[in-house]
């Protein structure tokens, strides 16, 4: 009797170009690893800086397979084990070795709960289907994203390594931090995914200026840039619930539009 075994291949023969990306992806597994190799060692400067890069990484696979034509079914698998690491794990056990270890296992406690928070809503997200008549989604993510939420959580840590306010306790602030982060992303509060940004030619050298100044800032004042980069990202999640409704409302009048004209 011949049985039927199926070898698992982690690059298709008919498609290698999937290789870059999945190894993209790797990386920032080892890189969300490192973060938590970093925080055993008390290196919590290294432990944030080893989630930047995994969340730069994470940015980039997406868009090299889609540009270069690798996309791959163990590729977008791979990418959301990647992503319950580097961003679900590793940013919860950070804050425990950091802050949360001071209140027992009630700390714990927070850690697994922000961790399940991220594992549940990558699975939604990967069960999310977009219809063609509102391609305009695309551009929001539902509830926050996890790669956002990691730099949510270490808000905190991120804070008392910029110096600019030095609190007494920061459990109970983390312990905050997390559960609302964590409600955000299970939540089904729209986000901006900064997936298809449209800008202008003529603006394009405004954007490399600020590109430029941006990572000027980030090399000279790390977390400092980090810590208003998220209070900035804070401030826009109000500011895209009201431009997803805007935008859905403008969306439901052109559809009743579309249907008055057709039974005419």
């Amino acid at each position: 009797m011949i049985e039927n075994k199926k070898e698992f291949k982690l690059i298709s023969k008919k498609n290698p170009k999937s290789l870059l990306p999945n190894a993209l992806t790797i990386f920032g597994v080892c890189l969300g690893l490192s973060s938590i190799k970093f925080a055993m060692d008390l290196n919590y400067t290294m432990s944030v800086i080893a989630i930047g890069f995994a969340a730069i990484l994470d940015s980039l696979d997406g868009r090299v397979a889609r540009l270069i034509k690798g996309t791959s079914k163990v590729g977008k698998e791979l990418d959301s084990l990647t992503d319950v690491i580097s961003f679900g794990v590793a940013p919860g056990i950070i804050m425990y070795f950091w802050a949360l270890n001071e209140i027992g296992k009630f700390g714990w406690m927070f850690v697994l709960i922000y961790a399940v928070c991220c594992s549940l809503r990558l699975a939604r997200f990967n069960l999310t289907v977009i219809e063609e008549n509102e391609s305009w989604k695309i551009n929001f993510f539902e509830g926050v994203p996890s790669p956002a939420a990691a730099g949510l959580v270490l808000l905190p840590l991120i804070l008392s390594l910029s110096g600019i306010v030095q609190l007494d306790n920061y459990a109970t602030l983390s312990v905050v931090v997390i559960l609302l982060t964590s409600i955000l992303m299970v939540s089904k509060i729209p986000t901006y995914s900064f997936k298809r940004i449209v800008i202008p030619r003529y603006y394009a050298i405004f954007l490399l200026l600020g590109m430029g100044i941006y990572v000027s800032l980030l090399i000279f004042y790390t977390f400092q840039t980090l810590f208003f980069t998220g209070l900035i990202y804070i401030f826009l999640i109000p500011v895209s619930f009201f431009h997803y409704r805007y935008k859905n409302k403008k969306s439901f009048i052109a559809s009743v539009s579309d249907e008055d004209e057709d039974v005419l």
